[in-house]
């Protein structure tokens, strides 16, 4: 579904993201990781097309969009629920949700908006609620479901976990694993490591805009070496249940 072919990007002419190649297949869900600034972020902007590609290939499915525009990556089906949500804030849930489908027909709203709250029946109570209101849970709900709404074949989501309650951290998990049962293409950005590593089929490590190491969630997790000396974590991730049972 998704490829990218030794691409180098950035802001400017200053690049953070050296050579990259990494696939993600439909149906699988891949994590990227990394300590913070290791380029995470720039790589999901650049697949998006928010951030240039400086050199090197994006590719999804067998279609070159490496110079295409975000509104034409979206119409190909990439969508992005970004760190931080980035919600309108004085605007409703529903609006908000029905923003995110504003590339799909109007005649197609209704049947992805039912999609949306089947996958977060707490949004069905909160559509009326403007999104500044809402619990950190429920945003991230509403900018996943935003997502959702432009039909993506790629899904990418920036720090899922991030400031969130147990709870809600697993609400959005399980969503995420329902969209892979339907063929979803998935990108995750994520700080919570053993969730991740737990969730994802593959992962790709980045260290300084390059990337370090990439294979399976299973050889990760049973690499305290590598969650130790590229990610730079304290033995507490290394000795995590997740890990230790591994």
């Amino acid at each position: 579904m998704l490829s990218l072919e030794t691409v180098t990007c950035g802001y400017g002419p200053a690049a953070v993201v050296h050579g990259v190649d990494l696939q993600v297949g439909g149906g699988e869900i891949v994590a990227l990781i990394g300590p913070n600034g290791a380029g995470k972020t720039s790589t999901i902007q650049c697949i998006a097309g928010h951030v240039r590609a400086q050199s090197g290939r994006v590719r999804l499915g067998n279609e070159d969009v490496t110079t295409m525009s975000p509104q034409q990556r979206v119409a190909r089906g990439v969508a992005v629920s970004p760190e931080g949500r980035r919600l309108f804030g004085d605007m409703t849930v529903r609006e908000n949700l029905i923003v995110g489908g504003l590339s799909r027909p109007r005649s197609a709203t209704k049947a992805n908006l039912d999609r949306v709250l089947a996958l977060f029946p707490r949004l069905l109570e909160r559509l009326d609620a403007l999104a500044g209101t809402l619990s950190g849970g429920e945003q991230q709900m509403t900018a996943i479901g935003r997502a959702m709404m432009a039909e993506p074949k790629l899904l990418m989501i920036d720090e899922v976990s991030l400031g969130l309650t147990p709870k809600n951290v697993d609400i959005c998990y399980q969503a995420i694993a329902q969209l892979k049962e339907r063929g979803v293409a998935i990108l995750l950005v994520e700080q919570n490591l053993p969730r991740a590593l737990k969730a994802a089929d593959r992962v790709y490590v980045l260290e300084s805009g390059r990337l370090q190491w990439s294979g399976s969630a299973g050889e990760a997790r049973s690499s305290r070496d590598l969650l130790e000396r590229i990610l730079g974590q304290s033995g507490d991730v290394a000795a995590s249940p997740l890990v230790a049972a591994s």
